[in-house]
Order: C-alpha cells, then sequence, then structure tokens
C-alpha cells in the first residue's frame, strides 16, 4: 500500500468513527450491490500561516496532487482550493479556510489561542490531517460564542484537522435514476437531508448536482460540559459532462457555500 493510500484509508478510518451515518449509508449502497467510489474529501482550517491551505494541501502535493480550482465564500467569509491527482482513482480533496481578518477581535484571539497550542512539529506529521483538535477542549461557552459569529469556526475548535466530509460519486451508482430518487433512499434509510437551498443543490445546466445528509450529532467532551453537537456529514455528488465529453470537474461555489450549512443545528 503506497503513503497516499495508507493517508486515505486513515481519513476514512477516523471519518466513519466519528460520522456514523456514512459507514452506515456505505454499508446500506453495498449491500444494493453498488461499488460506491469516492469523489472528493473536505477539510477545514484557518487562514493563517501555520495551518492555512498551504500546509494541508502540502501533504496531498507530496503524493503527486496538484492544484486547480479556487473559490470564495464571501458571505461565510471563506476561501477555499481544490486538488486533483493525475490519477484518476484518487478522490479530489477541497480545502477551505476561515478568512480570521474579517471576524471580530474576540473570534481572532480565541482562535489564536488555539493555533498557538500547535506544535511545529505536528502539522508535519502524516498525521496532522486526520489529528482533530490539537489543543485543550475549550468550554461550552467558548464553543457557542465562537457559533454566534461563525459555525465554521465553531466546528474547527471542537473537531479540529480532519475529513469534514467524504463525498459518494452518483455517476458510478447503477441502481438510481436521479438524485430525486437517490435522495428519497437516503431519507427512507432515515437519514435527514440538507435541504438548505433546496435538497439537490446545483444543475446539469451547471454540471454538477450535490446533495448531503445532516451532521451526525456526536457527545463532546468541552472543557466545563458534555453536551451533543453536529459533527460530520457525508455528500453527494452528480457531475455532468462538459462540451469536451469530460465529466466536469470542479466546484460550484453557490451550491458549495450551501453544503456547508450540513453541519448547522437544524
Amino acid at each position: 500500500m503506497s503513503d497516499l493510500d495508507r493517508l486515505l484509508q486513515s481519513l476514512w478510518d477516523d471519518y466513519a468513527a466519528l460520522n456514523a451515518q456514512a459507514h452506515a449509508i456505505h454499508q446500506l449502497l453495498e449491500e444494493r450491490g453498488e461499488v460506491v467510489v469516492n469523489d472528493h474529501i473536505a477539510f477545514r482550517t484557518f487562514q493563517h500561516d501555520k495551518v492555512g491551505i498551504p500546509v494541508l494541501a502540502a501533504h496531498f502535493i507530496k503524493n503527486g496532487y496538484e492544484a486547480k480550482g479556487e473559490y470564495e465564500f464571501r458571505a461565510k467569509k471563506l476561501f477555499a482550493r481544490h486538488y486533483e491527482h493525475p490519477d484518476g482513482k484518487y478522490p479530489r480533496v477541497f480545502i477551505s479556510e476561515l478568512k480570521l481578518g474579517e471576524f471580530s477581535a474576540e473570534l481572532q484571539a480565541a482562535v489564536t489561542h488555539l493555533i498557538d497550542a500547535i506544535r511545529a512539529e505536528d502539522v508535519v506529521h502524516p498525521g496532522f490531517l486526520h489529528g482533530g483538535a490539537l489543543w485543550s477542549p475549550v468550554s461550552y461557552e467558548t464553543y457557542h460564542k465562537l457559533k454566534e459569529e461563525s459555525e465554521y469556526a465553531a466546528w474547527m475548535a471542537v473537531f479540529g484537522f480532519r475529513a469534514n466530509h467524504f463525498t459518494v460519486l452518483f455517476n458510478a451508482l447503477k441502481s438510481f435514476r436521479d438524485m430525486v430518487e437517490f435522495n428519497q433512499f437516503i431519507k427512507d434509510s432515515g437519514y435527514p437531508l440538507n435541504d438548505s437551498g433546496g435538497e439537490i443543490k446545483g444543475s446539469p445546466q451547471e454540471m454538477l448536482e450535490q446533495s448531503s445528509t445532516l451532521a451526525h450529532q456526536v457527545e463532546v467532551e468541552f472543557a466545563d460540559k458534555k453536551a451533543v453537537v453536529p459533527a460530520c456529514y457525508y455528500e453527494f455528488a452528480r457531475r455532468y459532462p462538459m462540451p469536451d465529453g469530460q465529466l466536469f470537474s470542479g466546484f460550484v461555489a453557490q451550491s458549495a457555500d450551501k453544503i456547508f450549512e450540513s453541519t448547522d443545528n437544524k
């Protein structure tokens, strides 16, 4: 097994352990005879020299990945890039970062305190991408104060560095006519979907349709109490061919903006 294969397996193992719904849905699809192909893995981080997009991306670039599209999410104050491997068997990687400079001094101070706790050797270690929160647990009050300004920042404070979601490539499935039928299967199996902007975000005209579950709720040990909060979710993507016949390989910022809300409390 290559270093990249080991990294991807470790990322899935950490993600599936935190997100029981993803493991269950994966099994349900396999029981239907489907081969589940992963379209992309998404990560969250902060726009900071110590842990920004280039730091996370370096772990993939050294394994052959190349930078592709860039995306702005002005309302959520996020920037993102996606990366692809020349060998099409590997999933895309989507990394977003919170633009700390656009937030209050209080949020910046709280996040900087977390980042200061990360050791330099942590970020270059292969396990960094699934290392979780590399700082002491935050208080439940801090979590909620961050959440008032940015759900994204609050999620990071609790869960840290790990896959925020994996994504089933609809195109590789054989037993569903379209995303509507697929989404109904997911709901009938007991997993609510993120309906922000509609259950299906995007369109064939945009060459990409996406949907996702609502984040799995998990009990977290905060500094001062235990509480249940939304963790990770499972995404589903259908890609359409471009005029040259190749499947569209990028992302649609307007759709991704709504996918981010899969970790909001509903």
